[in-house]
């Protein structure tokens, strides 16, 4: 098949250090043809860099809809804008084949655009692939696939404490130094814009979420409603456990708590996302280090989307799915406003997909047998 030609609609943060670096890595498989950014001065050095003329950069994505070589529309726009722009695509390309679309996450603002966006792909017969980069990194396949296997035993319980310090953030050159982060019209601010690819992480290992409550501590900055937010969860499978996300200050001592899930022979602990290693400790005495490489999961996405395109694979993360994750953030901040427990997930039987195709074997280190 020749290349997938692209149209990226936002060039800023998440295309320059997330996705741009992916298609350089696929540069077989994908061609970026088209840009659009509503700020000149963000396309420009783009279309330099890519050897676009003018007549391929645009300020309103709306025109680029029509071109007929497009097979991909990336979508990477402020989070409030995800479900006007993916709509406004999805309509344009209704029911043509070979097209498809990238949005990023979490795909809406709130419960009755993220309920519609899901709908999409059935409403306009487009696919639609939401970017939740944590669904296809190494590590969280590692993992969901561990406890899959019953490497630990049963499950039984779980903590995840995910601390980021947003305010110190906005003074580096990082995605926090963006104003429409800083001052948010989407609910839960940076707790939805990053808790969410937590959450994901842990409906991609444990399926289905049963209820939840949480309890918040309020704060005045506008990043975020809470400085932090503590929940207590229970899935369908019937492991419990307690996701923990601060955005207002740090976590010094080391090792992180980071991810922690305990079994009946056994537990899995990563410390966080870029380390390289996973530690698995049990009952008996035995340790193993799994090592992967941190940050595949923009790689990953754009080879299972081209691997879709060519009918070998399906789409792993539609709007379907992110609606999921989206709603578990805003059920916990619903929680947190009404003081009451949330039932989140409806059905059952929304288990992860163990031994993923994206998902290579690595080698493991033992350590300390007795």
């Amino acid at each position: 098949m020749d290349k997938l030609k692209v149209g990226i609609i936002g060039t800023g943060l998440a295309f320059a250090r997330l996705h741009y670096p992916a298609y350089q890595e696929l540069a077989d498989k994908y061609e970026i043809v088209a840009l659009c950014d509503s700020e000149p001065d963000k396309t420009r050095p783009w279309a330099e860099r890519l050897r676009l003329g003018g007549n391929n950069v645009y300020t309103d994505y709306r025109p680029m809809l029509w071109r007929g070589d497009i097979n991909v529309f990336d979508i990477m726009v402020p989070i409030e804008h995800n479900f006007r722009v993916t709509e406004d695509v999805a309509r344009a390309i209704a029911h043509q084949p070979g097209r498809v679309i990238i949005c990023e996450k979490p795909l809406a603002a709130g419960y009755e655009q993220a309920r519609t966006h899901a709908e999409l792909p059935r409403r306009y017969g487009v696919p639609i692939m939401i970017a939740e980069n944590y669904r296809y990194s190494e590590e969280i396949n590692i993992i969901r696939d561990l406890v899959g296997q019953k490497r630990i035993g049963d499950t039984v319980y779980f903590i995840h404490n995910r601390v980021t310090c947003f305010p110190e953030n906005m003074q580096k050159n990082k995605f926090a130094r963006e104003e429409w982060r800083q001052h948010p019209v989407f609910a839960g601010g940076v707790i939805m814009d990053t808790g969410v690819h937590d959450v994901a992480a842990l409906r991609h290992i444990f399926g289905a979420i049963d209820k939840l409550q949480s309890f918040g501590v309020p704060q005045s900055d506008d990043f975020a409603p809470y400085a932090v937010i503590n929940v207590n969860m229970r899935f369908k499978n019937g492991v419990t456990g307690q996701f923990s996300f601060y955005c207002a200050g740090k976590e010094m001592q080391r090792p992180l708590t980071g991810l922690r899930i305990f079994g009946t022979a056994g537990m899995i602990y990563l410390e966080e996302r870029d380390c390289g290693t996973i530690n698995l400790a049990y009952n008996d005495g035995r340790a193993e280090q799994i090592q992967y490489r941190p940050q595949r999961g923009y790689y990953n996405e754009l080879l299972n989307l081209y691997n879709a395109m060519t009918g070998r694979e399906t789409i792993s993360v539609t709007p379907e799915m992110e609606y999921g994750d989206a709603k578990t953030i805003l059920d916990m901040l619903r929680s947190v406003k009404e003081g009451s427990t949330i039932a989140v997930d409806s059905e059952a039987n929304y288990i992860p997909a163990y031994r993923s195709v994206h998902q290579p074997q690595f080698e493991f280190h033992q350590l300390n047998w007795h």
